[in-house]
């Protein structure tokens, strides 16, 4: 099995998720299925089936969570010394077409959040920027057109 590359925070996150589903959502969904079954006649009960419905999912997101908790393989950026952009780095970039600054943190697809500037490894821009230097350019072709961004800064917090 392959293993997940994750920050200490992204793997915190997924710790916290999973003790939440097992603590209080898994033990509130068993109580309304006790409740609904109380009611009486199960085939045409819609209280009692959407429970079901709702503990299958939870025992799939539990058991999914258990999985990537497993092949977590935590790397802390602040302990990484290097020049180059690597996973963790949060890297400044300047948009040379649209002379727009922008700045991405490096992570692995379980983390990406393009909202908080979090790009997976595996996107085109992660791809684009891995191993590039201060200075460098990486150009990103996506279907509408070509992007090309000057690495201005380069930090592992």
């Amino acid at each position: 099995m392959q293993r997940i590359p994750l920050t200490p925070e992204g793997f915190r996150k997924l710790q916290e998720e999973l003790e939440k589903l097992v603590k209080i959502d898994r033990p509130n969904t068993i109580k309304a299925i006790a409740e609904a079954r109380a009611h009486g006649d199960l085939s045409e009960n819609a209280e009692y089936h959407a429970a079901k419905e709702q503990q299958s999912f939870i025992e799939g997101k539990i058991q999914e969570l258990n999985s990537k908790i497993a092949l977590a393989q935590v790397i802390d950026p602040s302990k990484i010394r290097q020049s180059s952009v690597a996973f963790g780095a949060k890297v400044r970039v300047l948009e040379t077409e649209a002379d727009e600054e922008y700045v991405f943190i490096l992570v692995g697809p379980e983390e990406a959040d393009v909202k908080q500037g979090k790009i997976s490894l595996s996107s085109p821009v992660g791809k684009a920027l891995i191993g590039k230097e201060v200075g460098d350019t990486a150009i990103i072709k996506a279907p509408a057109r070509t992007i090309e961004y000057e690495i201005l800064e380069i930090n592992f917090e």
